[in-house]
């Protein structure tokens, strides 16, 4: 395993972002960004299979999140407000036409510089990045620690562990936003790569795009991945489960509650016969088809348009918040948050 460390660019403000990539012995790279603790790239048979930026302004420009880390709260928290120990509080409108807070608000963790310590484990590496968000930081109570570690492994596998420490309550529901293209991410659109979902119901959204609170089966709908299938079945035959969605962008429910490790979804391509698996112990995975991607300014000089990336964002559901019925994502004071998600990915036939 080796790790380079290296200069990529430098924000406006002077200061500067590196950029540290990650090789194991098979050849498979992931380069992280100390910017949003980014997923620049991950290549794996000499192919590169997530969507990013050479740029760091780039990421700031962008409304996609591409690769970032996404936070306080990811997803859409409804009216931008909660009620927490009776008193309420107002988180920044990102999204104001939807009236909506978004993944962390204006300037969420995808914003930060991060600090980062390279640490060895055995044969593997591992890049933790750290930072911290002040009380008050985007309307959210109390100061947070936050710790994000990125491993990869002698068997192809990306570890995602999260944690995160409060001195006061406070709601968190850390997630990735890396775009997958298995075709590589020159490989236009995703409507041929397979999904499968481990998943039997979703959580459906209004006009908003904030879930309804209900619970529903995904059987005969357009979301019903349950059997691997083209992800192009689902936006060529869209029913009213995609009404306000323009294409999948949607929670599944892994369980009801936070559980072990399982295997979330798998998807793969059978242009490259790469398959990527997704493993976590949280409850949720919201995948998202890249339903409003405008990216004029992407990696390689590549530009990308509607559907040619999907997001496999574990996670608690969103605006659970708001909803009672829905699994907690407050932690107390004097408590911490922790979670993990692996994408492993593999020839077809050779796991």
């Amino acid at each position: 395993m080796s790790v380079i460390r290296e200069h990529f660019d430098i924000l406006s403000d002077g200061r500067e972002v590196e950029k540290i990539t990650l090789v194991n012995g098979n050849g498979t790279a992931v380069s992280l960004l100390t910017l949003g603790a980014a997923l620049q790239s991950f290549r794996f048979n000499g192919v590169d299979i997530v969507l990013g930026f050479d740029r760091a302004e780039d990421y700031f420009s962008s409304g996609a999140y591409i690769g970032t880390t996404v936070g306080r709260v990811c997803n859409r928290t409804a009216d931008g407000c909660f009620v927490l120990n009776g008193q309420t509080y107002h988180l920044v409108c990102n999204e104001p036409d939807r009236r909506v807070h978004l993944h962390g608000g204006a300037v969420g963790f995808d914003k930060k510089l991060w600090d980062y310590d390279v640490v060895r484990e055995d044969s593997d590496a591992c890049v933790a990045f750290t930072a911290f968000s002040p009380d008050g930081e985007e309307g959210y109570p109390g100061n947070l620690e936050l710790k994000v570690t990125y491993t990869l492994t002698e068997r192809d596998e990306l570890k995602l562990e999260y944690e995160a420490a409060t001195d006061a309550d406070t709601p968190v529901n850390l997630t990735n936003h890396a775009y997958f293209n298995l075709n590589g991410c020159n490989g236009g659109k995703v409507h041929n790569t397979y999904l499968c979902i481990n998943a039997e119901e979703y959580t459906p959204v209004t006009e908003r795009l904030v879930p309804t609170g209900e619970y529903a089966s995904v059987a005969n709908t357009a979301l019903d991945f349950r059997t691997a299938k083209p992800i192009g079945d689902a936006l060529d035959h869209e029913d009213d489960t995609m009404q306000y969605t323009g294409g999948v962008d949607h929670n599944f429910v892994l369980s009801r509650t936070r559980g072990d490790m399982r295997e979330a979804a798998v998807a793969f391509s059978p242009d490259t016969d790469i398959r990527l698996r997704c493993f976590t112990d949280l409850p949720g995975i919201q995948v998202y088809t890249g339903n409003f991607l405008d990216e004029p300014g992407g990696k390689y000089g590549l530009r990308w348009g509607k559907h040619q990336g999907f997001c496999l964002e574990t996670q608690y559901f969103a605006n659970s918040i708001n909803q009672p019925n829905f699994p907690n994502i407050v932690i107390k004071a004097g408590g911490a948050y922790k979670s993990c998600t692996i994408y492993s990915v593999s020839m077809d036939g050779k796991e």
